[in-house]
């Protein structure tokens, strides 16, 4: 049994969700392949041979895969992953975009956001918002999965794989890269930082969001927000924590004016230790916190930033 895993990366860096997927995969047993797909990203494919568990890095290095098109990357992953029993792949935004069309082109069913693993065969993944937790077994030749980072740690880093080059360049011809905009943060990134301060619908405005910046850099976290903040305008959509945002599992997620609606829950309740910080006592969030704080947010946080 041979596992295929699909490395998620920037044709520089390679991702931290690539990590958390190979422990996926080692849990399933077998060889496991990652396949960098890129260009220009040598260095990527170097240091996914430094991944403990990883016997061999495939790294196929072609314009045609630089921003990872999902058309491209289906024909690629469909090629090399027929010789394979197991496709997985990080459940990001990439991973969500080319997987699903690979599950289609093998005529197999996809189980998507596993968090943990039973068996070669059998998973369990979160339904209903997080709710519930389904167990399913696939009898599929090939399995296609996505693995949600958060249900795994991270793969050390001490491996020596080997790594194969692929001559192999699809270009499906019906999708082309335009432009992309990328904002730019001395913050950590959301889904890779250890402390994460979010603001909910209580900040009141997008201006008061800089009561959790200020505490975020004497902190070094992340700043993160709820849907009603995003869909109030507060703050930008790529912020959104929650079952129709982003995923985190910090070791400390700090919720500010977030009363906790279940959609938001679902994106943070994985978190090491969460504190809460709302004047409404009858919160749903304080369902979910180690911390509880009932107060205004208002006198809070200048007080937390002048103790820090």
């Amino acid at each position: 049994m041979a596992i295929l895993v699909i490395a998620e990366h920037d044709n520089r860096t390679l991702k931290g969700a690539t990590l958390n997927t190979i422990t996926a995969a080692s849990q399933i047993g077998g060889d496991i392949h990652l396949l960098v797909a890129g260009n220009n990203c040598k260095g990527v494919a170097a240091t996914a041979a430094n991944i403990a568990g990883v016997s061999k890095v495939l790294l196929a290095e072609q314009s045609t895969y630089e921003h990872q098109l999902a058309e491209n990357m289906a024909k690629l992953v469909l090629e090399l992953g027929k010789d394979y029993s197991h496709i997985i792949s990080p459940a990001t935004s990439a991973g969500k975009n080319f997987m699903p069309r690979v599950a289609a082109l093998l005529d197999v069913a996809q189980i998507s956001d596993i968090t943990a693993v039973i068996s070669a065969d059998t998973f369990e993944r979160p339904i209903y918002a997080g709710n519930a937790v389904a167990t399913v077994q696939s009898l599929d030749s090939i399995k296609v999965i996505t693995v949600r980072s958060t249900g795994f740690d991270p793969a050390e880093e001490n491996g020596s794989a080997s790594i194969a080059e692929i001559g192999t360049a699809h270009d499906a011809g019906i999708s082309t890269f335009v432009s992309e905009e990328v904002a730019e943060s001395d913050r950590p990134e959301l889904t890779a930082a250890n402390i994460v301060i979010s603001g909910g619908r209580g900040m009141g405005n997008g201006e008061n969001f800089g009561l959790l910046e200020n505490v975020a850099d004497k902190l070094g976290a992340a700043v993160g927000a709820s849907r009603a903040a995003v869909d109030a305008g507060f703050v930008p959509n790529d912020m959104q924590v929650g079952q129709t945002g982003k995923i985190v599992a910090p070791d400390l997620y700090i919720a500010v004016g977030i009363s906790g609606a279940i959609q938001h829950l679902a994106g943070m309740k994985d978190s090491k230790i969460i504190v809460a910080i709302n004047k409404d006592e009858e919160a749903p969030i304080f369902t979910v916190a180690d911390y509880g704080l009932v107060a205004d947010l208002f006198d809070v946080m200048p007080e937390l930033q002048q103790k820090l």
